[in-house]
């Protein structure tokens, strides 16, 4: 490990250890706002992980995380929190191997079109399965977990997310992932095993995706279908990644905040125009900013000073 990895590392441990803060300072709309924001952040890093260097948009995120959500509701009155939370990172790692094998011989929008409605499947199935057979269309989930511990550990996670981005992007595995993501008929004539490590990274943001659902759950005190499996999440991680950029394991934190923080804005203001403001800013981000503000900010600085742009960080 050089200086300068040290270095970075370094920072990155202040920076999580002073947003680890922020529940000794407030326990009210900036709590709950930190707890958005932490959420977001580690779905979209971990949905970076993957789609960042395959260029594998993925929209499977809310199935993921509402199945993390319905394993907590679905135990927490007859099996410890710990063990629920292990639970949904199985089940995750299961569906995300199921969908990875089945779909990643997919490209372009016939593997985007699939994790799309894998969620409104999913959906579907457990709203059928609670109308016919549970007697209810949600669960509750009544814990003394609070914001506060929730927090924490979402910035736990998100610590081991970066923690993981930064090995893999240092392992033969991230360098065989940019290969892929450069040209897939190159890395497969080259002997990458393409299929087993798309679907390898996809299990990873799986998992995550299914755990940070699992660690909301007493967040929303009532599950139920449209709530755990909204198609909305997914759309908002993509657009959160790419607004921040996906070159950089810190990229997809920089277009969660101002996001986040923007959402709240138009929620307030305006809730029946969601859907529609989601759209409008999908587009300006393929169309302004294609490589997301770190792109962005690179390509400016390597316009001043050629070569300091190209540093992985």
């Amino acid at each position: 490990m050089t200086v300068s990895e040290t270095r970075k590392l370094i920072l990155a441990a202040v920076g999580l250890g002073l947003a680890a803060l922020l529940p000794l300072t407030d326990n009210g709309y900036f709590l709950s706002l930190g707890v958005t924001i932490a959420m977001y952040n580690v779905l979209a890093t971990s949905w970076a992980l993957f789609s960042g260097p395959t260029h594998y948009i993925s929209l499977a995120t809310a199935a993921f995380y509402g199945l993390g959500t319905y394993v907590v509701a679905a135990g927490i009155e007859y099996i410890p929190y710990p063990v629920l939370l292990v639970m949904s990172l199985v089940a995750g790692a299961v569906l995300a191997a199921l969908v990875g094998l089945a779909t990643l011989r997919l490209s372009g929008v016939y593997f985007v079109i699939f994790t799309l409605g894998l969620a409104e499947m999913i959906r579907q199935v457990v709203t059928w399965i609670q109308n016919n057979m549970g007697g209810q269309r949600g669960l509750y989930v009544l814990t003394n977990i609070t914001e506060e511990i929730i927090y924490w550990e979402l910035v736990a996670v998100a610590a081991l997310v970066y923690l993981a981005g930064w090995w893999i992007g240092r392992s033969r595995l991230g360098f065989a992932l940019r290969i892929i993501g450069n040209d897939e008929v190159v890395a497969a004539h080259c002997g990458i095993k393409t299929a087993r490590i798309k679907v390898t990274l996809f299990v990873v943001s799986g998992m995550v995706a299914a755990l940070t659902g699992a660690l909301l759950a007493p967040r929303w005190t009532y599950i139920e279908p449209n709530l755990a499996f909204s198609a909305m999440l997914s759309f908002q991680v993509v657009i959160m990644a790419l607004l921040g950029g996906v070159t950089r394991l810190w990229g997809p934190l920089v277009g969660v905040v101002p996001f986040s923080l923007l959402w709240e804005v138009i929620s307030a203001k305006y809730p029946n125009q969601n859907m529609l403001l989601l759209g409008i800013a999908f587009l300006l981000i393929v169309f302004v900013i294609p490589h997301g503000i770190v792109g962005r900010l690179e390509s400016l600085i390597h316009r001043v000073r050629p070569g300091m742009g190209n540093t992985q960080i």
